[in-house]
């Protein structure tokens, strides 16, 4: 099984130039064309696979506390 690793100085650098000069017609240039913010994919490279998975639950974790507390004012105005 392959180990997942923080990326090297150059496997950053490189994947990261993809991201901000997309090749004409790969699917990063379609998915930069599309919308999607690539900056934000730069950004997670720079993180490790464990920090990346941390702030992924993270974010599930307050995603979570929203949708509990949505949850009990939609309660508490059917209760009034």
């Amino acid at each position: 099984m392959k180990e997942l690793r923080k990326l090297t100085p150059e496997e950053f650098e490189r994947a990261a130039e993809r991201l901000r000069h997309p090749r004409p017609g790969s699917k990063i240039e379609a998915a930069k064309k599309f919308g999607v913010d690539l900056t934000v994919l730069i950004e997670n490279l720079r993180l490790s696979p464990a920090e990346r998975a941390q702030q992924m639950h993270d974010v599930i974790l307050a995603a979570e506390q929203v949708r509990g507390a949505a949850l009990r004012a939609r309660r508490d105005l059917v209760r009034e």
